[in-house]
């Protein structure tokens, strides 16, 4: 689909559609008073007789609107004016290119970027319009026989307005729009791929792709590599799978001083059976998703790449299958990790800490700036905060503050929770260092409390997306968080970075 800004009047664009919005009850924006005056007032006498309310998410297609150039006229409910914020606009956004999709226009012109919306510029509102408008078009249908059945006509998109000015603040706000909507589409790709196909292997020789197109730097680590080096956790969990484990590591350098990177570790079980502790069969194969961690992070670097963001950034992944076996790690067994801390597992099930923390030792030779990690880490997450937020954990409040900013920026919720000392009393172990698993009680506080123990040499910041990463049920797939969160803070991180070396020089 391709995408433009295009300056100029509604009533005065030649389109297969033309898209304004109504508010409740019947309230025409500035666009759509300008179609219903060069119309005669045929707009506003349609919704007189009842025709559209101005409903949130409600769209009515006209066709032949006296005097206007457009094939059709889409209007679209935006609800009562005083109420419409972040959520509704994007739910118009997305009501709109629903009903786009089911007409045969093959281009269309929004004029919904300039709707008034609190604390929201025209570049937030062109950044998320590009976003909705690719994930309404994306399919996972590469394995049926006939894929791109129900291939949208919709090619070209153009975001109309009026001022000139915000016209040209918003060019580069489409494009991050669409970068990291690129990005969540990777995310997405490899999260709804079958565990046979997207196994370890592959999911490594995803990531050397990606560094043979955007010239990152990749490097892979195989069971040999991470013998020598220790990682004696993350290999317990690949005990019981035929499938090598990896360690991926790739390097994105945008600046050209070698600044201190900000590391982003991404769990990558390819496929979890719980090992030992065998999870119930129901819904099983949504541990296919369990790689949804790795996946953000090849798609936050792909999406940056896009950009060209000027910041130096990590990729580290520990990518495995926890299957059960002869030689799977049994419960009450003890490993080492690469730090030289030992584990005693006594549930194979909390695999995803076990190949992270080795992964999260690793990272401390690039001397970062900062490390965030990005798991599909505890149910328990998803019992305290459902589908909506990520769970957010961090030994450094700045930091934390900042990754909550970004997901306010982006849409992609966050919330954090605590990470005190007292809850390190879980972990206690009569056999080793530690224990993987703290008990029911807040479960994803102490998997962080895990995890912290192996981030003591620099700022880090745990993502929890157990509940945000995929969808169940009619609307089963991969939702590319926390993509959004993860390149919004970057782009903000890259943007202090440019203006600390103007001000330097």
């Amino acid at each position: 689909m391709k995408f433009s800004i295009k300056s100029g009047n509604p009533e005065k664009q030649r389109s297969a559609c033309v898209v304004v919005g109504v508010f409740e009850p019947r309230k025409l924006t500035e666009a759509a008073e300008a179609m219903d005056k060069i119309a005669k007032g045929y707009i506003s006498g349609i919704l007189r007789h009842g025709d559209m309310e101005g409903k949130a998410g409600s769209t009515l297609l006209l066709h032949n609107v006296p005097h206007a150039l457009c094939e059709r006229l889409l209007l679209v409910g935006l609800g009562k004016e005083r109420e419409f914020n972040d959520k509704e606009y994007r739910d118009a956004v997305r009501a709109a290119f629903k009903a786009l999709h089911e007409t045969g226009a093959t281009d269309a012109i929004l004029y919904l970027t300039e709707i008034p919306l609190k604390k929201r510029d025209a570049a937030w509102k062109t950044s998320q319009t590009a976003i909705v408008a690719l994930e309404s078009t994306y399919r996972s249908d590469r394995l049926k026989s006939k894929p791109g059945e129900s291939k949208p006509h919709l090619r070209e998109i153009t975001l109309g307005m009026t001022s000139t000015a915000e016209s040209a603040s918003s060019e580069e706000a489409l494009q991050q729009g669409l970068a990291i909507a690129h990005g969540m589409n990777l995310a997405k790709d490899l999260g709804n791929l079958p565990p046979n196909i997207c196994t370890p292997t592959y999911l490594a020789q995803q990531a050397v792709n990606l560094a043979k197109t955007y010239k990152l730097k990749a490097t892979i680590l195989e069971q040999k590599d991470m013998e020598k080096l220790g990682m004696g956790s993350l290999l317990s969990v690949a005990r019981g799978s035929r499938q090598p484990a990896k360690l991926i590591a790739l390097e994105y350098r945008g600046r050209e001083k070698m600044e201190k990177p900000i590391v982003l570790v991404g769990k990558g079980v390819t496929f979890d059976t719980g090992g030992i502790s065998l999870k119930p069969a129901a819904e099983m194969d949504e541990m296919k998703y369990d790689m949804c961690g790795a996946a953000s992070v090849l798609g936050t670097l792909a999406a940056i790449a896009q950009m060209r963001l000027p910041i130096n950034v990590v990729g580290i992944i520990p990518t495995t299958e926890n299957m059960p076996g002869g030689n799977a790690t049994k419960p009450g067994d003890v490993v080492t990790s690469m730090s030289g801390q030992t584990i005693e597992i006594l549930n194979t099930d909390a695999e995803g800490r076990l190949i992270l923390c080795d992964a999260l030792t690793y990272a401390e030779r690039y001397e970062p700036e900062a490390v965030i990690d990005i798991a599909t880490l505890t149910g328990a997450c998803v019992i305290a905060l459902g589908h909506v937020a990520s769970g957010l954990l961090s030994n450094d409040d700045e930091l934390a503050q900042e990754l909550l900013l970004a997901s306010e920026q982006a849409v992609d919720r966050a919330w954090h929770l605590p990470l005190w000392d007292d809850y390190q009393e879980q972990l206690k172990s009569n056999f080793a260092d530690m224990a993987n698993i703290g008990g029911r009680a807040a479960g994803t506080i102490t998997a962080a409390c895990f995890l912290s123990r192996f981030t003591k040499k620099y700022r880090w910041a745990h993502l929890d997306i157990a509940g945000t990463a995929w969808k169940s049920g009619k609307d089963k797939g991969a939702t590319g968080r926390p993509v959004p969160l993860l390149t919004q803070f970057l782009i903000k991180r890259a943007a202090q970075g440019v203006k600390k070396a103007k001000e330097a020089s």
